[in-house]
């Protein structure tokens, strides 16, 4: 089971493990798909490119993104994903995954 805290901005952050490191996550009710995960880690988990994703913003603007196909450890198991990957510093959980 996963487990995390509210922040002090009144998120749900919870803590992944990804590519050897601990990564803080922020569960996101606002993103409708799997994951956006940092720039940092496109070179250290093994994906596969499968689609340009748009994404329509709380603003109303759309956004377009490469997706990628990748196996992600999450709850104790590992699960195929598609995720963006974005100059951030916490991954971002979407419902889709959830």
């Amino acid at each position: 089971m996963i487990r995390g805290i509210v922040s002090t901005r009144g998120l749900p952050v919870i803590v992944l493990r990804v590519a050897g490191s601990h990564w803080p996550a922020t569960v996101d009710t606002g993103f409708n798909g799997d994951l956006e995960l940092p720039l940092e880690l496109l070179g250290r988990v093994q994906t596969r490119l499968v689609s340009r994703l748009r994404f329509q913003l709380a603003g109303g603007h759309y956004v377009e993104e490469d997706g990628y196909a990748l196996d992600f450890p999450f709850d104790g198991e590992t699960i195929p994903v598609e995720a963006t990957f974005a100059p951030v510093r916490e991954i971002l959980v979407g419902t889709r995954l959830l």
